[in-house]
């Protein structure tokens, strides 16, 4: 596998290597000894999965602490831009993210680790998207930030007045508005 660093420390885009040929292909989608070399040490408890339609809008979500969650996510059918942004206070990328296509043509992965908000978009009819959580899910720690807040300057790849979101992720506040529970030496 090839780990990829984005702009902002910890947080990491993972290229898998494929073996394909006339009957498809191979790879190998999780290690724990190669992750553990290239990344650390993490112990993921958790595995989820969700299918969602074109315009789906999820996040941007966290677990606030001691729940919090690191996350190695995946599309495994369609395509989606995927999103990690920093909340941990004190950092010097407070405020500022990472975006990366996900897709099952690129097979790529996407490591957020603990004091991150996280989300995605569909942009292809149909998603099946997978994560793996170092954490149990506690719905008394559901955290989050508007994922239509334009200061955060995401490109969402769609016109966001026409996206599809849950109930629950219109009432998350601006990020102005937003108190994060983290710091940037929480671990």
């Amino acid at each position: 596998m090839e780990v990829i660093k984005t702009d902002i420390e910890g947080v990491y885009i993972i290229e898998p290597r494929v073996f394909g040929d006339a009957r498809g292909y191979f790879f190998e989608s999780y290690s724990k000894r190669d992750f553990e070399e290239r990344i650390g040490a993490i112990d993921f408890v958790q595995d989820n999965e969700s299918m969602s339609k074109k315009g789906v809008m999820r996040g941007l979500h966290f677990q606030r602490p001691p729940y919090a969650q690191s996350k190695l996510v995946r599309c495994v059918k369609g395509r989606v831009l995927d999103v990690a942004v920093d909340i941990r206070k004190g950092s010097p990328t407070y405020g500022k993210h990472v975006a990366v296509e996900l897709s099952e043509d690129n097979h790529r992965q996407f490591f957020i680790p603990r004091g991150f908000a996280h989300g995605f978009v569909v942009l292809s009819d149909v998603a099946v998207f997978q994560y793996k959580c170092d954490n149990f899910y506690h719905p008394e720690a559901d955290g989050g930030i508007s994922i239509l807040d334009d200061s955060l300057g995401i490109d969402w790849q769609i016109p966001v007045d026409s996206a599809i979101l849950s109930e629950k992720d219109t009432k998350h506040p601006l990020f102005k508005d937003f108190e994060s529970p983290f710091d940037l030496n929480d671990k």
